[in-house]
This record gives C-alpha cells, sequence and structure tokens, in this order.
C-alpha cells in the first residue's frame, strides 16, 4: 500500500515536477512555451507555436500529425530523444520538493470575463468506476486512434505531457473556496497567456498542512473526467502494461512505481468558472444527401421548424425556442443555405432503443444527433449503411472556416465536402453529473469544456 493513503478520501498527491525554469522571487512568462491540448491542434497551429520559441512543448507533445492516428515510431522515438536533450540541458527541470498547485485561468465566456480555479495533484491510477472514498467517472465515449498515438508517446517519452481535466462536486464550495484564498495571498510563480486570450497563472503549495485541508474537502467526491478521456484511459493502459512485463520478470511492479499515479486539474463543480460550450457536427460523405432528400427520410423521425437568415440566426434561434422543448438542435443545409430547428417527432424517443439509459441522457442533444440524424437518416437511409465522414467545430465561425474549406483543429479541409451542419446547444454541467453517476456514457464529442488546460506547465515523469 502506498504511503499516505487514506481509504476514507480520494488519494491526491504533491508530485515532482518537470517545469520550464522559473525566475526565483518573481512571475515567469511561459507563453512562448506552453500550447493547447494535442487534439485541437493542426499542422499549422504547430507551427505557429514553434515559431516562438523552438522549445515549445508541442514539439514534443504533437510528434505525429494528425494525432487522431497513430504515427510512425520514430516520431515518437523523435520527441522522446527530444524531452530527453531538454532535461539534460536544463530547459525543463525537475523540482526538488513535491508540490500541488493552484491554476487559474482568466478567459472571456460569452461576452463575460470569468475565472475558473482548480489544483493541480497526482492521483491513484485505477479502472474507471465508482470507489471508496471516490472514483474516477468517465462521462464520453472515446475514438480508438487517439489512444494509440498517446500510448506510443507516453511509453516513448515515459512521462505525462498534460494534465486530465477532472471535475468534482464540492456542493458547499469548501474546495473552491481555499483555492481562492491561496491565489489572494501572493502573486502567481508563473504565468502564460495562450492565442485564445486565456491567461494562466500558478501558485505552488508545498505546505503539508494546506495539503491536507485540500485532501479533506475531497472526502467522499467522485472526480469526473471533463478532458482528457483517451490520456486518462492511456494511463490505466500504460500502467497495466508495466505490470503485465513486471510480472513477466517475476517481480511485481512496485507500489511506489510513479506510474500508479496520473496528474488532473481537479475543479470545482461549483466554481463560476466551470462552463461549458458546444460541439457542434458538420456531416459529409453521404452518397444519397440533398436538403430535400433528407427532409424526406426525417419525415416520420423528425419535426422542422424552418429558420430565416445564416448560421449566426439559426444559433440564436435554437438557444430561445424554448417551447420546443428537449432535445432540439439546429440543421443547416451548405448547398441551398437552408436551416430549421428539428425535434424528435415523437416523446421520449430513444427511450425504446436505449431503455437502459436514465432520461437525462435520452434528452441529450447530442444523442438526438448521434443516433437520430446521422445514424437513422444519415447512415441507414441516405448512405447504404456506412459511416458518415465528421468535423467537430465549436462555433459557428469555426462551422464558416469548414465550410470555405479551411482546415481546422475540429477536422475539415482539404477533401472534405461539407452537406450538412447540425448545431447543438452546450450540454448542461447537470447532465454530466447524472449521466456519470448512472455509470453510463455520453456520446463522443458530447462536452466542450472552455477553455482549454494549457500543456506544459507542468510535466509528471513516470520512470
Amino acid at each position: 500500500m502506498i504511503a499516505g493513503i487514506n481509504w476514507r478520501m480520494p488519494s491526491v498527491y504533491p508530485f515532482s515536477a518537470l517545469t520550464y525554469p522559473l525566475n526565483p522571487g518573481a512571475t515567469t512568462d511561459l507563453s512562448a512555451l506552453v500550447a493547447p491540448p494535442y487534439d485541437v491542434l493542426d499542422a499549422s497551429g504547430k507551427a505557429k507555436l514553434l515559431s516562438k520559441d523552438p522549445r515549445n512543448i508541442v514539439a514534443v507533445d504533437l510528434p505525429h500529425i494528425p494525432a487522431k492516428d497513430l504515427g510512425p515510431a520514430s516520431a515518437y522515438e523523435g520527441a522522446a530523444a527530444m524531452l530527453k536533450e531538454w532535461i539534460d540541458s536544463g530547459v525543463l527541470v525537475r523540482t526538488m520538493t513535491p508540490a500541488m498547485y493552484v491554476y487559474r485561468e482568466s478567459f472571456t465566456f460569452n461576452g463575460q470575463i470569468t475565472k475558473r480555479t482548480g489544483m493541480v495533484a497526482t492521483v491513484d491510477v485505477r479502472p474507471f468506476g465508482p470507489a471508496k472514498g471516490g472514483g474516477i467517472l468517465p462521462h464520453e465515449e472515446t475514438f480508438s486512434g487517439p489512444k494509440e498515438d498517446r500510448m506510443a508517446l507516453m511509453k516513448a517519452t515515459k512521462t505525462q505531457l498534460s494534465p486530465i481535466f477532472g471535475l468534482h462536486a464540492d456542493e458547499t464550495g469548501k474546495a473552491a473556496k481555499l483555492l481562492r484564498d491561496i491565489c489572494a495571498t501572493r502573486p502567481a510563480e508563473m504565468t502564460a497567456k495562450t492565442d485564445d486570450g486565456t491567461l494562466h497563472e500558478v501558485w505552488s503549495v508545498r505546505d503539508p498542512f494546506v495539503q491536507q485541508k485540500y485532501a479533506e474537502a475531497l472526502i467522499g467526491e467522485d472526480v469526473f473526467i471533463a478532458d482528457g478521456h483517451h490520456r486518462y484511459t492511456t494511463a490505466v493502459n500504460y500502467l497495466e502494461a508495466l505490470k503485465a512485463e513486471a510480472a513477466s520478470t517475476g517481480k511485481p511492479l512496485s507500489e511506489n512505481h510513479p506510474a500508479r499515479r496520473c496528474m488532473f486539474v481537479i475543479i470545482s463543480m461549483s466554481d463560476p468558472g466551470t462552463v461549458i460550450g458546444p460541439t457542434h457536427r458538420v456531416i459529409g460523405g453521404v452518397s444519397g444527401y440533398s436538403w430535400s432528400a433528407f427532409m424526406q427520410a426525417a419525415a416520420s423521425t423528425l419535426r422542422f421548424e424552418p429558420i430565416a437568415g445564416g448560421l449566426e440566426a439559426l444559433e440564436s434561434a435554437l438557444l430561445k425556442v424554448e417551447a420546443m422543448g428537449e432535445p432540439r438542435v439546429g440543421l443547416w443545409d451548405f448547398a441551398s443555405k437552408s436551416g430549421c430547428v428539428a425535434i424528435p417527432a415523437q416523446r421520449d424517443a430513444l427511450k425504446a432503443r436505449f431503455p437502459e439509459k436514465v432520461p437525462a441522457w435520452r434528452s441529450l442533444d447530442v444523442a438526438m444527433c448521434q443516433y437520430q440524424i446521422v445514424e437513422e437518416i444519415c447512415q441507414a437511409k441516405l448512405n447504404a449503411g456506412n459511416p458518415v465522414k465528421w468535423a467537430f467545430p465549436h462555433s459557428i465561425p469555426e462551422v464558416q472556416a469548414i465550410a470555405s474549406g479551411s482546415e481546422t483543429g475540429a477536422g475539415g479541409g482539404k477533401g472534405f465536402t461539407p452537406q450538412l451542419a447540425v448545431i447543438l446547444r452546450p450540454t448542461p454541467l447537470q447532465a454530466v453529473r447524472e449521466v456519470s453517476r448512472a455509470g453510463q456514457l455520453m456520446p463522443q464529442k458530447s462536452t466542450f469544456f472552455y477553455p482549454k488546460l494549457a500543456t506544459g506547465l507542468f510535466l509528471n515523469p513516470l520512470a
């Protein structure tokens, strides 16, 4: 048993992070060295970051593009060699005293300046599911390709390069208040400004008493994964691989092996900065698609309310037409520039197919999109049962960029012909909690917790 674990509370630990060197007694600006998570970057985004500084963490964290597919072994070997060179030359340094870190992001959301604060710590790597004192709970399904890419990178570098974004209920607000109080005591030790305008600030927490107070605030709390399902699954699989390798030698893996812990940013659901944005769908590759063919195929499945104007008008109408009920989505045909709001023709339309799912799951806009619009209509009736092609933009300007043929971190680009956009509302935070606690998974790309966490502020060595 690892020293310090208490089954009555989640196992949260300080850790000896790898960081870029800090200026003693002064705030260090790391703006040129951090990056967004790998899965929102394309080749041009990576090049832009490296033009700021060739030591930007993206050089290690994104060795193969697109990261949704497994790359050649040489890409991951090169990333590992570069990371070792940076450590050997002092580009990255290991903190001697284990610490937790308060991490605050300041950003603009829906026209308002907002702050979100969490604690960076490591937690025990365990399979998804409930556990005494708090389990690790997923909330959405994942793709296989990114897990293969992240596994190859973790095996090569023996390092967790970016944190998992976790949420806990914190219904009393005790944990959130503790973090805000720490931020008020002194200036941040590291800051970074990312291209989306977000200010990232970090305060180290080395006092064992404060660390214990934070652990006590998490007693009995589950940690819900908000972002990083692929990366956390990779951490679980990596640990299992190490256990199997150790067992083959006749020696069990050490109970203190660093791969038994995973780096998280843990954020309170009571924090006012815990907000969710939408993840729209742009669909292509449907052989029998036209707006009229879609309408005909959907006649028994959906009901429509035509909306005049462009994509912005469609999104605005979608957010306002409460009388249409739940769930509802916006539909936009790129060829005719026609739009409408759509609802299921039957109440609780997914109950017959998914009777085991909780009502919160069956009323999700993303479930309606996945199972009625994509699978029941586009694939089954218009594409001979074959899969569609996807892009996952988070904003109307991104939808428009994909329509123009641009490659974005959300998909699209050369060879992708957009046919239908499905405009979605943000998934409610309460739905995430209800579905996760029921042990169920939302469809892929159900949530977009904004903003993303920065990669490069802290790395977690696993060797």
